[in-house]
């Protein structure tokens, strides 16, 4: 029996992989520092608990609307909306098991087959997938590093645009390089949306999870509501990363688009779980102001120690949860030529697990220089100080 070939275009979370790499390394007897997978080591707030449990005891376990419960939907609408200068309909926001299915809905409503869809390399892995899984073209676009990090190349994005371009993913706030665009950056990426007519997906996953300044979003610029999909995600500013709850705000046809979509798909969201988004809402928002204060002491030791590593550096981002430090010399340092095996043997010596620029993307004419990504939201500042500290034991040990 053969199976379908669309399956071959089907990608994967790389994290995951390495993840499992690291578990068996575990499994061995050896300790392991997880700073590979971007999951959040806080327990879910008491109210949002309290929230799920009681829906659970009133009987909020049989199927729902298809788009979202209405509390839910006027919870996000005012929510979202409140945040980004914006009045939503709560008609244009559709509840989602988790943000990653609005990356795969909105492609499925706005791409047909052999259209492309321009999308950040590095970036995060399902993008790539999913338009290539879908029949799309898959046109990656690039970012330069700066004195404080990364910037889009938006010469390079421009020039890989043409008549079948329908569509960019834009990640404001970027996994895995903690990129943030400027005013200026964000307008010309607006601007070029507007010129050659294209959809925007802005993945707003990280949209507060920030230690510096206020986020905005693409969508509340002049002339982009209309074609602007937000992916709006519980994971991250909730912890609530295993509760997948996320939504999509979309123009009206695409919201109807999407909301079809659920009903094929998986019926309706979690509907206790929808309850529980209310409760993070409209709840008490002190527990996301305390967990964001733990990350930023996490990144001011994980950016500090980094640095102090021969041949690694990098820049202190203000936001996510990720850091992305060059590591080319550390590499020569130690006699290693790709980072497949720098993560081997870095995971062998010091029990320090992470991804790399690779698990992202395949790397793009012109780049020279070797990252790596860690993740600080799932290990705590004692072990970040341990793994970093033996990791620069290993590096200054040389070859």
């Amino acid at each position: 029996m053969k199976t379908a070939r669309r399956l071959d275009n089907l990608g994967t979370e790389t994290a995951f992989r390495v993840a499992q790499a690291a578990a068996d390394w575990k499994a061995k007897g050896n300790e392991v520092f997880p700073f590979h997978l971007g999951d959040l080591n806080f327990p879910l707030a008491p109210h949002i608990v309290e929230a799920m449990e009681q829906a659970i005891r009133n009987g909020k376990t049989g199927y729902c609307p298809g788009p979202g419960i209405p509390e839910l939907r006027e919870a996000l609408s005012d929510d979202i909306g409140s945040r980004r200068g914006m009045t939503i309909d709560p008609a244009e926001v559709v509840v989602t098991t988790g943000g990653k299915p609005v990356i795969t809905k909105f492609l499925q409503a706005v791409m047909n087959p052999g259209e492309g869809v321009l999308y950040p390399n590095p970036g995060f892995p399902i993008y790539e997938s999913q338009i290539e899984y879908l029949g799309g073209t898959a046109l990656p676009y690039r970012y330069v590093p700066t004195s404080d990090g990364f910037a889009i190349d938006l010469d390079h994005l421009r020039a890989s645009i043409d008549e079948n371009t329908t569509a960019i993913i834009y990640n404001d706030l970027q996994n895995p390089i903690s990129a943030e665009s400027t005013p200026g950056e964000r307008e010309a990426i607006a601007a070029i949306a507007q010129e050659f007519d294209l959809w925007v997906l802005s993945d707003e996953a990280y949209f507060e999870m920030r230690y510096r300044g206020k986020s905005q979003s693409i969508a509340a610029l002049p002339g982009m509501r209309e074609r602007t999909v937000i992916l709006y995600t519980f994971s991250k500013k909730y912890a609530m990363t295993g509760s997948r709850l996320g939504c999509a705000v979309a123009p009206k046809e695409v919201a109807e688009a999407i909301s079809l979509m659920n009903t094929n798909d998986e019926s309706c969201t979690n509907q206790y779980v929808q309850w529980a988004g209310i409760a993070a809402l409209r709840g008490p928002q002190g527990p996301v102001g305390q967990m964001l204060e733990v990350l930023r002491k996490r990144r001011d030791a994980t950016c500090r120690l980094i640095n102090e590593i021969p041949g690694m550096s990098v820049a202190t981002p203000g936001s996510t949860f990720y850091v992305f430090p060059d590591v080319t010399e550390a590499m020569e340092a130690k006699g290693i030529a790709t980072l497949a095996d720098f993560t081997t043997e870095a995971l062998h010596a010091t029990g320090v697990s992470f991804c790399t620029r690779e698990h992202f993307g395949s790397p793009q004419p012109g780049e020279d220089r070797s990252y790596i990504r860690l993740a600080y939201s799932g290990i705590d500042e004692t072990a970040i100080t341990t793994g970093l500290g033996r990791l620069k034991e290993w590096i200054e040990a040389g070859r």
